[in-house]
C-alpha cells in the first residue's frame, strides 16, 4: 500500500487499530515493561513514573540492537541508573533478538510482578501493537494491563499518529504492523488483545 492510494480514511483506521496507548489509571503504581529500541525516550517515561512512585518495578528488554551494536537493555539498565533509579528497582533482560523473545525472556520479571501485586505497563512506539499480542500470547495470565506510548524519529523526523503516511520510514512500519498483526490474529499465531475499560486484555 503506498501513500497515493491510502484515503484520510484508511489512515485513520489503521492509525486507532495500531494506537497502543492506554495508561494505567491516575497515581497507580504498576511494573513497567520496556520494549527494546535503540531510542531513549521510553527510559524518560520511565523515570519520570519512578519517580512519582508509579514504576516501582522496571523492566528492560533488548539484546543487541542491529543498527548500532547497543545492548538494548543493558544500555536501559545503565540510563535508568544515571537518573537515580535504584538497581534494586530494575529488571534486565539482554539476550533478546524481537519483540517476541523481549516478552518470552522477561517471563520471570513479569510473574514476579505479578506475585507482588503489580499489574505491567509496557512502554513502547505509539504504533507497536505486536508488544500486546505477545503479551497476551506468552503471558495468558497477565490480567488487564496497561500501555504507555511514545513516538519515535526515524530520518531525521519524529513519527506521530498525524504525519506517518507522509514519512517513508513511518509509513512502511505503520503499515507493515497494521498487515502483521491482523494477518496473525487471523492465522491464530497471536491471541487477541482488546481495549476493555481502559485496559488492555487477552
Amino acid at each position: 500500500m503506498s501513500s497515493e492510494n491510502l484515503s484520510g480514511d484508511q489512515a485513520n483506521e489503521i492509525t486507532a487499530f495500531v494506537d497502543i496507548e492506554a495508561p494505567p489509571p491516575e497515581e497507580t503504581p504498576t511494573a513497567h515493561l520496556i520494549f527494546g529500541t535503540n531510542q531513549s525516550q521510553p527510559v524518560e517515561i520511565a523515570v519520570e513514573r519512578y519517580h512519582r512512585g508509579l514504576a516501582p518495578l522496571i523492566i528492560a528488554t533488548g539484546g543487541v540492537n542491529r543498527h548500532n551494536g547497543i545492548v538494548e537493555g543493558s544500555e536501559f539498565r545503565r540510563l535508568l541508573i544515571e537518573r537515580g533509579v535504584s538497581d534494586a528497582s530494575i529488571r534486565c533482560e539482554d539476550k533478546s533478538a524481537n519483540t517476541w523473545q523481549n516478552v518470552e525472556l522477561a517471563l520471570p520479571f513479569l510473574r514476579e510482578a505479578l506475585e507482588s501485586g503489580l499489574r505491567i505497563t509496557a512502554i513502547s512506539k505509539w504504533y507497536h501493537r505486536r508488544t500486546l499480542h505477545s503479551l497476551t500470547s506468552l503471558f495468558p495470565e497477565i490480567g488487564p494491563f496497561y500501555a504507555i506510548s511514545w513516538e519515535p524519529h526515524y530520518a531525521g523526523g519524529q513519527v506521530t499518529r498525524h504525519n506517518w503516511p507522509f514519512i517513508p520510514d513511518g509509513k512502511r512500519r505503520v503499515i507493515r504492523e497494521w498487515e502483521e498483526v491482523s494477518r496473525r490474529v487471523a492465522d491464530g499465531s497471536f491471541c487477541p488483545a482488546n481495549l476493555v475499560d481502559g485496559a488492555w486484555r487477552r
